[in-house]
């Protein structure tokens, strides 16, 4: 019998570094774009904000939910690596060594997970996030080729919606993964049974309609966008119905199922505005993007750190409902981004600002604490499904 200890899971050390990361720096961008406080080249622009949104934030978090169990020298350096290219990003964007940081840490990244996506891939979708993290490292060399030829407004449309429609792919796939069989267990718990956790087919027909968005939104056609919005409509209907089937109504008494369950709401409300977007041209394409990448991505990452480490700590991803309270600040920062609109730019930036930074310094605290207190100071409940 193997004795030695288990390595320690990557996410006691990823979750607590993304969250850190995002209640700084995400505001500080903000205010070095409006001259409220001296910023770093590297966080003074929109499309230096939106590289390290997704890039630098969303890449540590599905980091700390891919790895799984490491041996601390490799969880050290390849958290060395991307914190040596978040500061060289910071001061030097479109230095070669920024490009040559970022692209060694995906390269990290890559190292670990592939041959288990690979091993899985005998079922096409089993295979979707190894294919959604290869496409969002490709993204981020494109990218930094970009940067090199001062290609700013691709920057801000093609390859920043490429990005943002992977993420979209990932958090629906992986978001299903983990609502469907929590509510599952949940509802079983009340007596009431749902045929199919996954929805396997629905799952499959949103992950085709991404993966053609991915290739329509290349091509520099009004009809490519018309028919972008028409599958991102798709998208959104299909993953509704996955919701209602889900009986997502019996889940008032779960915090945080209910945000996890908020965050799944604001992809697709993001999905219907992107393509409201498109079609109409009333309103510009950054501010639709935010409503991905504040409304379901700053929610879903909140909300999966949060019950992750509660889960693996104290065996119950729901053992502190209050600490959920915090998510509706995420919402409200997405709604705020989106009234810019009409209200005043300024007030609207720095109250998101403010509500982003308070949930994630909070999601910070709450992963320091779980990380030292003793265990038996808590009520331990039987393991359920994350």
């Amino acid at each position: 019998m193997n004795n030695r200890a288990q390595p320690p899971f990557a996410n006691i050390y990823w979750f607590p570094v993304a969250a850190l990361f995002s209640a700084i720096i995400l505001p500080w961008s903000i205010a070095g774009q409006f001259g409220w406080l001296a910023a770093p080249p590297g966080l003074s622009y929109p499309w230096a904000h939106g590289h390290e949104m997704i890039f630098g934030f969303a890449f540590a978090v599905i980091a700390g939910y891919v790895l799984g169990p490491q041996n601390k020298a490799y969880v050290a350096s390849i958290i060395s690596t991307w914190l040596l290219a978040r500061i060289s990003f910071a001061l030097w964007p479109t230095s070669s060594y920024t490009t040559a940081l970022n692209l060694a840490f995906a390269a990290l990244l890559l190292w670990k997970i592939l041959p288990v996506f690979i091993r899985a891939s005998k079922r096409w979708r089993n295979s979707a996030v190894g294919v959604v993290i290869i496409g969002l490292s490709i993204t981020l060399l494109v990218f930094h080729l970009l940067m090199f030829n001062y290609s700013y407004p691709l920057l801000s449309k093609h390859l920043l919606f490429e990005a943002i429609l992977l993420l979209s792919a990932l958090m629906f796939f992986m978001g299903g993964r983990m609502i469907g069989p929590a509510i599952g267990i949940h509802l079983k718990n009340k007596q009431i049974e749902i045929k199919d956790r996954i929805q396997s087919n629905l799952e499959g027909y949103v992950l085709i309609m991404l993966a053609l968005l991915l290739l329509i939104n290349l091509l520099p056609y009004r009809i490519a966008e018309i028919t972008t919005a028409l599958l991102l409509i798709g998208c959104a209907a299909v993953a509704s119905l996955r919701l209602y089937r889900w009986q997502v109504w019996h889940c008032y008494d779960r915090a945080d199922l209910m945000a996890l369950l908020s965050g799944y709401s604001w992809l697709i409300a993001g999905w219907l505005i992107i393509a409201y977007s498109l079609l109409s041209h009333t309103v510009p394409l950054t501010i639709a993007f935010h409503t991905i990448t504040i409304g379901a991505l700053g929610t879903l990452t909140f909300t999966v750190m949060a019950r992750g480490r509660m889960h693996r700590t104290l065996t119950n991803p729901n053992a502190l409902p209050w600490f959920f309270l915090f998510v509706p600040l995420l919402s409200i920062a997405a709604l705020l981004r989106i009234s810019v609109l009409w209200f005043s730019t300024q007030q609207a930036l720095l109250i998101a600002a403010i509500c982003w930074g308070i949930a994630f310094f909070s999601l910070f605290i709450l992963m320091m604490y779980l990380a030292v207190i003793p265990p038996k100071k808590w009520e331990r409940r039987p393991p359920e499904s994350t």
